[in-house]
């Protein structure tokens, strides 16, 4: 395995990117349920009606 000593600022730059998309996730989370309960109960019912319909 190699290892490098030091980053590189295209390493940052993908670090940085990873760290905003985590951060848009977790605010997106927030707002669904949240601010928003009625589309995280709809989420959780398609999902359990999609689930049962395999299931069946």
């Amino acid at each position: 395995m190699t290892h490098r000593g030091r980053h590189t600022k295209h390493d940052d730059f993908r670090g940085e990117f990873l760290e905003f998309l985590g951060l848009v996730l977790a605010v997106g989370v927030f707002v669904l349920f949240v601010i928003r309960p009625e589309a995280g109960q709809a989420l959780v019912h398609t999902f359990a009606a999609t689930t049962a319909g395999l299931v069946h």
